[in-house]
């Protein structure tokens, strides 16, 4: 008994006998506790290491993070094609991101609640098409290029079949205002036309906007002027452009009709050619200044030197010129310009000779096509120099050029005598080179004689008198050659310079197949008038132009503030 007793008591020493409440008896085994606690032990020093980690990266981030930065980050948007910009860097072509929103028919569980919904929300769509495509139970699109806005009406509509893409388009917020000048891109984000075209490697690659010397509010004020001549004279159409006479910078460039550039679409009548770039035309007496100027420029005639015997009607060859007036038969130079006389022109250029008459033309850049920032420029059409041409080329008859030309040419003699380069880009410098054409004296001489053309009772473009303003000009009419036949069709253009004392501008304007209008009253030469029938430039062409200059002058006379300090002068017999 002894002896096991002394067992018990010994095996005792290897395990324990534990009692629950309830009187049954718990082994535990120590061996298996012990590995158990290592794994507790390490799960919470891994724990511990994580959390440490977490919280450092967790405060670091809080400390580097920007939410200004953020926001704008998340927001930046790369268009495809920067900004083009007005002089004043208004907006005129900008990329926006739009989206365009498809239907997935298989996607909708009731089409016709789906349906319902849509037309809720676009109550004048023809939804056949619609209809149709979901029948197909194929993928299409519903709309393309919507707003943001839009999106957001179609999203809460909650249904899966409905997906979003999202995309750029081009918008121009001025719609047909700079429809010639600005152009198209196709739908691939190219160029096809105007400035769009010319400069779409720099809109493309380039970071910065493309500024351009236009000005949106001279823009705006001379085409509702056009528009509203076109509705007197019921024109076919009208053009214009307005140019700083030093810098050659365009800062107004029309052509109408126009069209909207929002909407993309080809344009293959002819009546929507850039008049001013493209159109190539018999401008008229505008070439009977560049006549005159190389006259006195050659020391021939003085602006008071008298030519004598001039006849009403000559033969040249196997043509009769007249005048489109009576005119008396001794004029002196300036009055040939003033009264507009043809004979009087002519006597003029046989004087000067035809190689000097010539190359006067080609020097003032009206030969040859011109340099400029759009594709679409018009050559002048060539010609042989026989029989007559140096007679009919100089009063205008019977050689072409564009209207951009003849405005560059104007500003060329206007300006002191130093050729302009056009152009429609902001500050280039373009005219770095100085190129004289005529001196100084020829130049001020010329304007002076511009400045009678609108004064003086015998000239041809009364009604561009604006009182304030300076303004000189010339008159052109040309019976338009259509198809190589000469018809009673018009087209008449005035071009001014202004201030004439010291010139800064050029404006052009062009109609196109204007008509008499008798209904309109004119205010001529202090007098109202009406009940006019002719259609020549000074009845329409001019009267527009003092329109147009009686409008934008505040514009100008603020852009350049020594206008008025300078030339304000009193009004002109």
């Amino acid at each position: 008994m002894k002896k096991e007793t002394n067992n018990k008591i010994n095996q005792r020493s290897f395990y324990f006998q534990d009692y629950t409440h309830n009187g049954v008896t718990e082994t535990k085994n120590k061996k298996f506790n012990v590995g158990q606690d290592r794994v507790y032990l390490l799960f919470f020093v891994f724990f511990c290491l994580i959390f440490i980690f977490s919280t450092k990266i967790f405060f670091i981030s809080l400390k580097n993070f920007d939410s200004k930065n953020y926001l704008k980050n998340y927001t930046v948007f790369k268009p495809l094609r920067n900004d083009i910009l007005d002089r004043n860097g208004d907006p005129i072509a900008r990329n926006i991101p739009v989206h365009h929103v498809a239907i997935k028919p298989n996607l909708i569980k009731d089409k016709k609640k789906f349906l319902i919904k849509l037309k809720i929300l676009y109550p004048k769509l023809n939804f056949l098409s619609v209809e149709n495509n979901l029948k197909k139970n194929k993928y299409f699109y519903f709309k393309k290029n919507i707003t943001q806005e839009e999106k957001n009406k179609l999203w809460s509509l909650g249904e899966k079949g409905l997906l979003f893409e999202t995309t750029q388009t081009r918008i121009y917020p001025h719609k047909n205002l700079f429809s010639h000048v600005v152009g198209q891109i196709d739908l691939d984000n190219n160029g096809i036309s105007g400035v769009e075209k010319f400069f779409d490697k720099n809109l493309k690659n380039n970071n910065e906007s493309l500024k351009l010397s236009l000005d949106t509010n001279l823009q705006y004020l001379i085409r509702e002027e056009l528009l509203q001549a076109t509705s007197i004279f019921k024109a076919k159409g009208a053009a214009s452009v307005l140019m700083d006479v030093n810098s050659g910078e365009v800062l107004s460039l029309i052509s109408l009709p126009d069209y909207n550039l929002n909407f993309r679409q080809e344009i293959k009548d002819k009546n929507f050619t850039n008049k001013i770039t493209k159109g190539v035309f018999e401008l008229g007496s505008i070439f009977k200044t560049f006549t005159i100027a190389l006259a006195i420029e050659d020391e021939l005639f003085s602006p008071n030197t008298i030519v004598e015997n001039i006849p009403n009607k000559i033969e040249c060859s196997k043509f009769t010129i007249s005048e489109h007036d009576e005119m008396p038969s001794s004029l002196s130079l300036k009055e040939i310009l003033i009264r507009s006389s043809n004979i009087g022109t002519i006597k003029v250029a046989r004087k000067i000779g035809e190689n000097n008459l010539k190359t006067f033309l080609e020097d003032l850049n009206l030969m040859n096509t011109i340099n400029f920032e759009l594709d679409e420029v018009g050559s002048p059409l060539s010609f042989l120099w026989n029989k007559c041409k140096l007679e009919t080329v100089s009063y205008g008859h019977g050689i072409t050029t564009t209207p951009l030309q003849a405005a560059a040419a104007y500003a060329s003699i206007s300006n002191g005598g130093i050729v302009v380069n056009p152009t429609l880009i902001k500050n280039k410098n373009s005219n770095l080179e100085k190129i004289r054409v005529v001196n100084d004296k020829t130049s001020k001489n010329i304007n002076a004689i511009l400045r009678e053309v609108v004064t003086n009772r015998h000239g041809t473009a009364s009604l561009a008198e604006v009182d304030g303003y300076h303004v000189g000009g010339k008159t052109g009419t040309a019976n338009k050659n259509i198809d190589g036949e000469y018809t009673n069709k018009k087209l008449t253009s005035f071009i001014s310079v202004f201030p004439t004392s010291e010139p800064k501008y050029i404006l052009l304007v062009l109609m196109d197949e204007p008509k008499p209008a008798p209904q309109l009253t004119y205010n001529y030469r202090g007098k109202k008038i009406s009940g006019i029938s002719r259609n020549e430039s000074g009845w329409n062409s001019a009267y527009v132009t003092g329109k147009i200059i009686e409008k934008i002058g505040p514009i100008l006379a603020i852009n350049k503030n020594d206008f008025y300090d300078n030339h304000v002068v009193k009004k002109s017999d």
